[in-house]
């Protein structure tokens, strides 16, 4: 942590997150039942062993074992030569078993950390552990008569009856915990961010899916005099910091104004010589604020024991034997080096793997700096307007290729191109060939063009006058007039030469 300035009598916030990743695999972490969740009907996706029904036994799914080594590779995570799983006993109506199969003392990944940047200041956090777990079914809060409601806005104690669904009981989790290294919200959801990102070019984790990733976000306020010069916190002042858990954060934005709101919250107490109780509390989206729900478990209320079904995991060599893809802040810096981009460039090539894998299959066949001021700017622009993704529009990169040796073939103008086909083919679902036919966008032939350019001069004479007296903006109106003679099928640039030629002599 870097340093930061305490005023006298200052409390400095300690945040910490836990963060729980739905992982991408075919079927669920201990048996086969499928983890699609495109809409299937309640309580399809089970069996005996997701519902914890008697005499069912758990079987370890590989893919998820795979997975979280690619992860604790990815953050210079321990992996141990043994790690096991336990029971962590607690009751809720979503949870089958009336226990969840989790790691407890012995998680698969331990001590990593990650790399981000904020406000232009690389980072480091500490990463505690990161550990396998089953994720537990899904409630649905009713009002009788008046549909579904959502619990996070009206809570449930305004619902008449909840439905239970299990078909997500048992999809792979990573919960990623990470060292109380965090002193702003702002920090917190930049590094969610990150690590988004970094999960994303694992191939692991899909960011669309609903309830993919959910944030519990730790924040206790500290004496500024018990913070060292160097902005660390000693383990006996964090341990002796009454903490909230603010539980079940959907969205980045939402642990922000989560993390925001607690901290005010605990301010206004200690000025008020009250104390902060160590507490869980509920994030209500709409109005921004936190709730109490209970007060904080410790450890023991969950009577932890080993999972006697399942056998211990010697996976350690692992992390040598399984290769991983190359990870953004690597890609970034090849981009760079590689394509020669700037720095902006090759930070919005990269902000997805599949925007950088679209963006390389281009620059295979243009100029870098030409695939990369279409793909950066000029779609990704268009696709941002729309709320698209590039995914998207991945199975259309031939038609996007096309458009682009159209432009460079000189067979139509770029603004054209841009302005016309791209929207044309976004929106409408066309080619580009026929976009250019339906519009007459084909590129002016050089007759019609210097034709255009004599008409605009005789039909414009006091702008004539105005460009020999050094208006700068005469050339312009002038240049304009012949685009709108030709359609805009010519090339600006070359019509702003011909005209300075013709009226130069």
């Amino acid at each position: 942590m870097t340093a930061q300035a305490v005023q006298e009598g200052e409390h400095v916030a300690v945040i910490g997150l836990e963060i729980h990743v739905q992982l991408e695999t075919d079927t669920k972490i201990f048996c086969g039942c499928s983890t699609n969740q495109d809409d299937p009907e309640p309580n399809t996706y089970t069996c005996p062993v997701c519902l914890g029904l008697p005499g069912a036994l758990p079987v370890l799914n590989e893919a998820a074992v795979e997975f979280a080594v690619k992860v604790g590779k990815a953050i210079d995570a321990d992996i141990p030569e043994e790690t096991r799983f336990h029971r962590k006993n607690y009751f809720y109506p979503d949870l089958p078993k009336g226990f969840q199969i989790t790691q407890y003392d012995a998680p698969i990944c331990q001590d990593g950390k990650l790399e981000f940047r904020h406000k232009g200041e690389t980072r480091t956090v500490g990463i505690h552990r990161a550990h396998l777990e089953e994720d537990p079914g899904s409630l649905r809060h009713v009002r009788d008569g008046s549909g579904n409601i959502d619990t996070r806005t009206t809570g449930i104690d305004r619902a008449d009856y909840t439905l239970v669904n299990y078909n997500r009981a048992g999809t792979p989790l990573m919960e990623i915990v990470t060292d109380p290294d965090f002193r702003k919200p702002g920090e917190a959801v930049t590094f969610l961010e990150k690590l988004e990102e970094v999960l994303e070019y694992l191939g692991i984790f899909d960011s669309t899916r609903d309830g993919s990733l959910r944030v519990d976000a730790n924040l206790s306020l500290v004496p500024g005099e018990d913070v060292d010069g160097d902005g660390t916190i000693s383990d006996e002042v964090l341990a002796d910091a009454n903490r909230t858990e603010v539980k079940n954060i959907s969205s980045h934005k939402g642990a922000e104004s989560a993390l925001a709101y607690e901290e005010s919250r605990q301010r206004n107490l200690i000025r008020r010589g009250k104390a902060v109780e160590q507490e869980t509390r509920h994030f209500n989206e709409t109005h921004g604020s936190t709730v109490s729900m209970r007060s904080k478990e410790e450890e023991k209320d969950y009577r932890y024991f080993a999972e006697a079904d399942l056998p211990p995991l010697q996976v350690s060599d692992w992390k040598e034997r399984l290769e991983i893809p190359e990870l953004p802040d690597a890609r970034r810096e090849r981009f760079r080096d590689e394509y020669d981009l700037s720095k902006e460039a090759a930070s919005k090539l990269t902000s997805s793997k599949q925007v950088a894998d679209f963006y390389e299959e281009v620059a295979e066949e243009f100029d870098p700096d030409l695939a990369a001021a279409w793909v950066a700017d000029s779609l990704l622009g268009e696709l941002n307007y729309r709320d698209m993704e590039i995914t998207d529009v991945e199975d259309r990169l031939g038609e996007f290729k096309t458009l682009i040796r159209l432009v460079a073939e000189d067979e139509i103008t770029a603004k054209n191109a841009e302005e016309t086909v791209l929207r044309e083919m976004l929106d409408e679902g066309d080619d580009p060939e026929t976009v250019i036919d339906r519009e007459g966008l084909g590129k002016a032939d050089s007759g019609e063009v210097e034709q255009a350019v004599e008409e605009a001069i005789e039909e414009n004479p006091d702008t004539v006058e105005d460009y020999h007296a050094g208006e700068g903006g005469a050339i312009n109106f002038l240049v304009g007039q012949v685009m709108q003679k030709t359609g805009g099928s010519a090339d600006p640039g070359s019509v702003n030469g011909m005209l300075r030629e013709q009226l130069d002599e």
